[in-house]
């Protein structure tokens, strides 16, 4: 299998001259604030699905059959489509905003999206806080949910095409760490709000949310837009001048020029839908934009978020102690991130999904088993403190393979591949994939946990195992590529130069040639 992959690490790619400077990494540090709003959302509905005044206010036909059941089916203790669809809501809304968020990136640039994008989070986030009753409360979620959907798509591709080739992996990273954070601090957040007496805290863990969205929405204003960006608008003069001051030398020529070629090319694509979807040229690219999210859910990774509290609940953990659990999951998360962001630039990002998948296989196999001999097919029964501490260890185990593999690789590999020419739309299909299959693997999992009991990490095992094959046999190493030189790894795989169009003026010159040669002979 690794001999059918074409090794990258001897083709030279152009160097532009310059360096890592401060603004830059001030300008990455605050688009990946938009990682941090999606995990708090990720880590407070986690808390939320498990606070009992939250639950007595809004879902209280959920509350009073959690109090009367007295023999509990630990698989479906918490089996609540309304539950469910409320967790679902912000998902759905982020999936709709996400294809907003090409146009508006195209159209107005990336700074200005990421700022319309907090301002909605902030709107929807103090509209939670101080809800009433459920309309309130989902048109807040909705809110919410569409700051998110925009964030995460202008986030990524700001910081992608801000970042030196040498350094993107790292600084793209960040915006993955700050979803790790997002969750730690949703999830410290739920806990202290829990001991508030009363049973109000709930509205200051919703409406903290607030905070990080007006980080980026005040940070937003003091940075600079993308050159590629400023270019793609016609603001040649900016663009440069911006160029220049980012990499931290005078001479950026050769950059610019290829930025502007790179322009040129993408003003000729009149819509960039189309020509995704259509035009033939982008097969490797529109694969990886639908499948990299896709796969990126069914690791099982949001469910583990989402469900935290609720999972260790179901295997004998108390409500405090629950949420204790996840804020030690959480913190595996921050950290794990950190070993992604070290060495994404130097072992590559194959390496990295490959030892994180094969890790978090064995943890859900593992996870899987010690919840189906504690609580067999039919989910009665108790369980001992050795065996909810080995089942938090493992959980923990999976969410650290998964906090250096498919959740930073899974926003860095979109981000830098897609050519300018139909960028912000790819970006917009993986956002909304991701979206959807949030919501639907969020929608579905509380029923699936009911009727496959064990079997569901069996089920997510059984998926990471499918999708490190596919990165092993299909994904080009891109570290350390330009992003405007990234067609050429596609040219150069053993699968998919089958599939890629060669526009180049070489190429077409090596075409008519061709012809010119057949109709001579």
């Amino acid at each position: 299998m690794a001999g059918a992959v074409i090794v990258h690490h001897t083709t030279r790619y152009k160097t532009y001259p310059g360096e890592i400077t401060g603004i830059v990494v001030f300008a990455c540090l605050i688009a990946s604030v938009a990682g941090c709003i999606f995990g708090y959302d990720i880590g407070l509905t986690s808390g939320l699905t498990s606070t009992e005044p939250f639950l007595v206010k809004f879902f209280p036909s959920i509350y009073d059959e959690m109090k009367k059941q007295v023999v509990v089916n630990q698989y479906c203790k918490f089996d609540s489509q309304l539950l469910t669809l409320f967790c679902s809501s912000l998902f759905l809304s982020a999936m709709t905003a996400a294809f907003f968020a090409g146009p508006l990136t195209r159209a107005f640039g990336r700074k200005w999206t990421l700022f319309t994008a907090a301002s909605a989070y902030v709107c929807g986030a103090v509209l939670g806080g101080v809800s009433v009753n459920f309309p309130m409360l989902l048109t807040g979620r909705i809110l919410v949910g569409a700051g998110v959907g925009l964030s995460i798509q202008a986030s990524p591709l700001y910081i992608s095409e801000m970042a030196p080739a040498q350094q993107r992996g790292m600084l793209n990273i960040m915006f993955q760490l700050m979803i790790t954070v997002g969750i730690l601090t949703a999830n410290m957040t739920n806990y202290f709000a829990s001991k508030i007496p009363g049973g109000w805290g709930w509205r200051i863990a919703v409406a903290f949310g607030a905070v990080p969205a007006g980080v980026i929405a005040l940070g937003s204003l003091a940075i600079p837009d993308t050159p590629t960006s400023l270019i793609q608008r016609g603001d040649t003069a900016t663009a440069r001048k911006t160029l220049a001051q980012i990499r931290g030398v005078g001479d950026v020529r050769e950059e610019f020029d290829d930025l502007s070629t790179a322009s040129e090319e993408a003003k000729a694509v009149e819509n960039p839908w189309r020509e995704l979807f259509f035009g033939g040229k982008y097969k490797p690219q529109l694969t990886f934009s639908l499948l990299i999210p896709f796969f990126q859910q069914l690791t099982g990774i949001n469910v583990i978020m989402f469900y935290a509290p609720v999972l260790f609940k179901t295997v004998g953990f108390k409500q405090n102690a629950s949420l204790v659990s996840s804020v030690i999951t959480g913190l595996v998360n921050v950290f794990s991130t950190f070993v992604a962001v070290l060495t994404a630039d130097k072992v590559g990002r194959r390496a990295l999904f490959l030892q994180g998948g094969t890790q978090m296989i064995i943890s859900q196999i593992l996870v899987g088993t010690f919840i189906g001999l504690q609580f067999g097919m039919s989910g009665t029964g108790a369980i001992s403190e050795q065996y909810a501490m080995c089942i938090v260890l493992f959980v923990c185990v999976y969410v650290a393979g998964f906090a250096w593999s498919w959740g930073p690789m899974g926003w860095l590999i979109p981000s830098e591949i897609y050519p300018l020419a139909v960028r912000s739309a790819a970006m917009s299909v993986t956002v909304a994939v991701n979206m959807f299959f949030t919501a639907f693997i969020g929608q579905i999992f509380l029923t699936l946990l009911c009727h496959l009991r064990f079997g569901l990490f069996y089920f997510f095992g059984g998926w990471v195992l499918l999708m490190t094959l596919f990165i092993a046999m299909l994904l080009p190493e891109t570290k350390n590529v330009p992003v405007e030189e990234m067609a050429h790894i596609w040219k150069k795989h053993w699968f998919w130069r089958k599939f890629v169009v060669d526009t180049s003026p070489d190429a077409r010159s090596a075409e008519m040639r061709k012809r010119i040669a057949l109709e001579m002979s």
